[in-house]
């Protein structure tokens, strides 16, 4: 079914088109996420930060019509910053764990998985660092998914990467399982291997990932309001010790 021009997500008919949504995530525990932000932020402020990015983009998820969501995770939830609302949130959705390796073999097996708790449904990915992805934003990912001669849908990141990734078939996220993840070229390398197994893809709006200080700064200011930018408030003389006047 295809999502007419001006209604995205939708079917011909105006209802909601279902999409299994899956998050890869991993426990926000300190020392084990954000390392990158430390310093100059402490191991506890970039897990923090983690945290809030995840249940922003949980959020989304949820509000996103025709959404069936489902968590890849990893981890341990017990040990996690801000463990009571991550179980509160998570006990209200599907939850799968994470199997694999390599990263892209774990992003494969988490769209196998999905595939098999939601049968028949297209699959659409992201991860827990574009706390700034909305429920509007994802609608449109789905609008571009179900464009008629569309196969895949792929959004870069700014460091070279990318932050979401649509199948219409689920199976076929297979062909990232040799894919070098965490690269700069990996989302080139991405959009090759889908186009190289025959997918259609289309590409949609690039956003930054959170990786940096910097990034976590420029990312929160998009988004006031949020947990996300209110975690980044709160430890913002950190995040900002040493960058230019």
């Amino acid at each position: 079914m295809s999502a007419p021009s001006g209604a995205p997500g939708s079917t011909t008919h105006g209802a909601v088109a279902p999409v299994a949504t899956i998050v890869l995530a991993k426990a926000p525990v300190p020392g084990r996420v954000k390392t990158r932000l430390c310093p100059p932020a402490t191991a506890e402020q970039a897990a923090t930060l983690a945290a809030a990015a995840l249940l922003d983009t949980l959020d989304a998820v949820r509000a996103t019509p025709g959404a069936h969501p489902v968590v890849s995770f990893t981890g341990e939830r017990s040990d996690a910053v801000l463990a009571d609302e991550l179980h509160t949130v998570l006990d209200a959705v599907d939850v799968v764990e994470q199997r694999g390796d390599s990263l892209g073999e774990r992003i494969a097996a988490a769209h196998a998985d999905t595939a098999a708790l939601h049968p028949g449904l297209p699959t659409l990915q992201v991860g827990m660092d574009t706390p700034q992805l909305s429920a509007a934003l994802l609608e449109q990912c789905v609008h571009t998914l179900l464009t008629p001669g569309n196969d895949a849908v792929l959004g870069l990141a700014t460091d070279g990467g990318w932050w979401i990734l649509g199948l219409r078939d689920p199976h076929r996220a297979a062909v990232l399982a040799d894919v070098p993840m965490s690269r700069e070229d990996t989302g080139a390398r991405t959009l090759d291997a889908l186009r190289a197994a025959g997918l259609q893809v289309g590409v949609v709006a690039e956003l930054t990932d959170v990786d940096t200080a910097a990034e976590a700064v420029e990312v929160a200011a998009l988004i006031p309001g949020s947990r996300f930018a209110a975690s980044v408030d709160a430890c913002a003389s950190a995040l900002t010790a040493g960058s230019p006047a």
